[in-house]
C-alpha cells in the first residue's frame, strides 16, 4: 500500500483508458495520512477484543482475511464499477483499516510472550521480528512494480501512445500474499508457538486469580501506573519520529516520482524500488543493531536513549533531502541525484531501528500482562496521530500549483522536520534518567517481573504504614 497508494490516487489518465483516481499531489498524501492514521487507531478495538474475548491468534486469522478481501476489493477493475470507483476504493480500505485492527497489535504482543519478563535478549528479539516483517516489505515494492507494469497496456491519446500502469494488480498481489500468510499462520502456529495466543490474557488472568483465591478484579498497582507513564510520554516522541519517517510513502514518495532522476543508463527505475530501500536496510542492518545491543550488555543504552538516537538519525535523513533540493537549484525541470534518496532512507532506516522495535519491546516490558494487547493498541494509538499529522504535514507541498512552489514548499518541510527531530532527541535524552526511575527495574541490570515488582510495593507500603503507625 505505502508503495502505490499514493501513485494511483495521483494518476491522472483514468479518462484515457487507465487504472488511476486522478487527484492532486496535496489530496492524494492527505488521504495517505488518513488510512495510514485509521490503521494504527483500530489496533486498539482489535487490542482489546483479542485480550477479552478472541484470543490473539483468532484475531490474527480474522484480521489477515478481512485484509485479504479489502486488498482484492481495491483490486477490482474500475470496469466492473463504472461510476462507483470511489465508492468501492473507500469499501476496499475500510475492510483493511478493520482487520489491520485485530493483526496488527496481537503480532508483536505474542513475540513479546515467548520470553519471560527481564530477559535480556526480548529487544534483540523485537529486532530480528522487525527484519522478519521487511524481507516482505522488501519483496513487495519489487512484485507490485513487476505487477502494475507487467499487467499494463499502452493506449492511444490524442494521436500520441501513452502506457498506462495497472494499479489494481498490485493490489491483487498484496491479496495473494495476505491468504500466504494466513495459510503459513493456520498450519505452523501451533507448533512453533504452542498455547501462546490461544486465550484472552483476560481469562488467562481471571483463571490464574481464581486457582489462588483472588478472584477480585486487580487494580493497577502504583509501579504499574508509573510504567504506563513512561509508555504514554514515550509515545509522544515515537509521533514526531513517525510523523517524519512516514513522509517515505507519501511527500518522499512524490519528490521520487516528479524531481529525481531515476535513469541508470537507458533504464529508469521504477518509482515503487524506492519504496524497498527502507525494508532492505532493515534486512541488512537490522542483526547487525541486535547483535550490537547483545554484546554491550550491561552498557546497553535505555530504551529512551535509544529513542533520542532514533530522532537524531531522521533529522540527519532529512539534511539529505534538502540537499536534493538545493542540487537543483530552484529549478523544477532539473533533477536531484537518487543518491539522496539512498542516504535519506538508510539514516531513517538506522532511526527507525534504534526506535521501533525497541518501542515495541518496551511496550512488552511495562504493560501489565491483564492488558499488554490493549496497551499495544494505545502504542498503535500513537502512531495512528503521527501518521495523520505527518500527512497534514506532507500535504503543505501544494494542491498541483506551480512546481517552483511546490519545490520550495518541499524545502521548507524537510527542513522543519530536521530541525524538530533533532530539538526532540535532546530533550529526550536529558528526560532518560528520569523515565527509568519510573520503570521501576523493567529495564536495567536486575529487571523485575511483575510479580516482584508488586512485593516490592508492598514491601515499601507496609514500611511506610509502619513508620506512620509508629
Amino acid at each position: 500500500m505505502r508503495a502505490i497508494l499514493v501513485l494511483y490516487l495521483v494518476d491522472k489518465v483514468q479518462s484515457e483508458g487507465g487504472h488511476g483516481l486522478g487527484w492532486t499531489g496535496a489530496e492524494a498524501i492527505s488521504l495517505y495520512g488518513t488510512f495510514t492514521g485509521l490503521v494504527f487507531l483500530t489496533p486498539l478495538i482489535g487490542g482489546w477484543l483479542a485480550d477479552t474475548y478472541l484470543g490473539q491468534r483468532r484475531a490474527i486469522m480474522i484480521g489477515g482475511a478481512l485484509m485479504a478481501i479489502g486488498q482484492f476489493t481495491l483490486a477490482a477493475p474500475h470496469s466492473w464499477m463504472p461510476g462507483s470507483e470511489i465508492i468501492f476504493f473507500y469499501i476496499g480500505l475500510g475492510i483493511l483499516i478493520l482487520g489491520n485492527g485485530l493483526f496488527k497489535p496481537n503480532i508483536s504482543t505474542m513475540v513479546g510472550d515467548l520470553y519471560e519478563q527481564g530477559d535480556h535478549r526480548r529487544d534483540g528479539a523485537f529486532t530480528i521480528f522487525y527484519m522478519g516483517i521487511n524481507v516482505g516489505a522488501a519483496l513487495a515494492g519489487f512484485v507490485v512494480a513487476w505487477a502494475y507494469t507487467s499487467f499494463g497496456q499502452t493506449v492511444v491519446f490524442e494521436g500520441k501512445e501513452i502506457f498506462v500502469n495497472n494499479w489494481q494488480a498490485g493490489f491483487f498481489c498484496a491479496g495473494v500474499g495476505m491468504i500466504f500468510s494466513l495459510i503459513i499462520q493456520y498450519f505452523f502456529a501451533q507448533k512453533l508457538l504452542g498455547d501462546i495466543g490461544r486465550y484472552p490474557a483476560a481469562k488467562l488472568e481471571k483463571d490464574k486469580a481464581a486457582a489462588t483465591g483472588q478472584v477480585r478484579k486487580k487494580p493497577l498497582t502504583a509501579i504499574e501506573r508509573d510504567r504506563i507513564k513512561v509508555i504514554m510520554v514515550m509515545g509522544l516522541f515515537t509521533i514526531i519520529f513517525w510523523a517524519g519517517f512516514e513522509q517515505a510513502g507519501g511527500l518522499l514518495n512524490l519528490f521520487t516520482n516528479e524531481f529525481t532522476d531515476r535513469s541508470i543508463g537507458s533504464f529508469i527505475v521504477p518509482t515503487t524500488w524506492f519504496q524497498s530501500l527502507n525494508a532492505m536496510f532493515i534486512v541488512i542492518f537490522a542483526p547487525v543493531i541486535a547483535s550490537i545491543w547483545i554484546r554491550l550488555g550491561k552498557n546497553e543504552p535505555n530504551s529512551p536513549v535509544k529513542f533520542a538516537l532514533g530522532l537524531v538519525l531522521l533529522g540527519i535523513g532529512f539534511l539529505f533531502m534538502m540537499g536534493a533540493v538545493l542540487e537543483m537549484g530552484g529549478n523544477p525541470d532539473a533533477k536531484s541525484s537518487m543518491w539522496w534518496l539512498v542516504g535519506a532512507y538508510f539514516f531513517h532506516t538506522m532511526g527507525e531501528l534504534c526506535l521501533s522495535p525497541i518501542g515495541l519491546s518496551m511496550v512488552t516490558k511495562l504493560a501489565p500482562v491483564r492488558i499488554a494487547s490493549l496497551m499495544m493498541g494505545t502504542w498503535f494509538l500513537f502512531i495512528a496521530a503521527a501518521n495523520k499529522i505527518g500527512g497534514i504535514i506532507g500535504s503543505f507541498i501544494g494542491h498541483d500549483g506551480p512546481r517552483e512552489e511546490q519545490l520550495a514548499n518541499a524545502m521548507s518541510i524537510f527542513a522543519g522536520i530536521a530541525i524538530t527531530s533533532a530539538i526532540s532527541g535532546v530533550v529526550l535524552y536529558f528526560m532518560a534518567d528520569k523515565l527509568v526511575s519510573w520503570m521501576h527495574g523493567a529495564e536495567g541490570d536486575h529487571a523485575h517481573t511483575e510479580e516482584e515488582a508488586l512485593e516490592e510495593e508492598m514491601a515499601v507500603t507496609a514500611d511506610h504504614e509502619g513508620i506512620k503507625h509508629s
